[in-house]
């Protein structure tokens, strides 16, 4: 089997797989994180710095917390929001009130359906890591961006580093599983949570990763003693 079709079963198990879970997705998200995921989305919209009318793209926009967030802050800004898994946007779309300038649309990351240079921001939150490989979609969010324009990551930190004593370490890998899957009946779902985050690049890896790929500008910073990090870089 080739790399591209490595790529496309891992994409079609992914969309299943978070289809599946996708009727708990917010419930579980909240209770999982304790609540901090509310504190991690506003420090990513407090990276962004945008002036009315300004277009944003929110990739992997799961059931819209982050687009609400970014109209929250900047009600004037337009903002596309997009997901590979269709029963996700389903899921959030309840949420998404007549006069929110937010527009819901199902695609694929590395082949964004925008001509160039037509967005000033670009979000990701909690999806890079389901992105394979992530340098079609550096690409394709370098192409649509404008010049100038930033790129904003929220993702959590390699589980590889210990937290709290490990603490932490044995959550992810314990407890997540088991709680996530005796709630959504998808156990495998948050295991493989929980595998994606001990394999992801350490912060300073995905950081070289986006500069070989073309950003400038690159830095990034922890958050919750690093269990999850901001990446932000810029569009020459």
């Amino acid at each position: 089997m080739n790399q591209n079709q490595n790529n496309s079963n891992k994409k079609q198990n992914v969309n299943k797989l978070f289809a599946n879970i996708a009727p708990w997705y917010d419930f579980l998200n909240h209770t999982l994180s304790l609540g901090i995921d509310f504190y991690w989305r506003k420090c990513l919209i407090n990276t962004l710095n945008l002036s009315s009318k300004q277009r944003v793209l929110d990739l992997a926009c799961g059931t819209f917390d982050v687009a609400l967030a970014i109209q929250k802050t900047y009600p004037l800004v337009s903002i596309t929001a997009v997901d590979y898994t269709f029963a996700m946007l389903l899921a959030g779309q309840k949420k998404i009130t007549k006069s929110a300038k937010i527009f819901p649309l199902q695609g694929d990351g590395r082949f964004l359906p925008f001509k160039n240079a037509c967005f000033d921001a670009i979000t990701i939150a909690f999806g890079i890591r389901n992105i394979s490989p992530r340098e079609k979609t550096y690409k394709e969010i370098l192409r649509v961006l404008k010049p100038g324009g930033t790129f904003h990551i929220l993702e959590f930190g390699s589980g590889r580093q210990k937290i709290w004593g490990g603490l932490y370490n044995f959550y992810l890998k314990k407890l997540l599983p088991w709680i996530g899957g005796l709630v959504s009946k998808n156990k495998s779902a948050y295991s493989y949570l929980a595998d994606t985050i001990c394999h992801f690049p350490q912060p300073h890896e995905l950081a070289w990763e986006m500069t070989k790929s073309g950003f400038k500008k690159v830095k990034y910073f922890p958050l919750t003693s690093g269990i999850v990090y901001i990446h932000v870089g810029e569009k020459p």
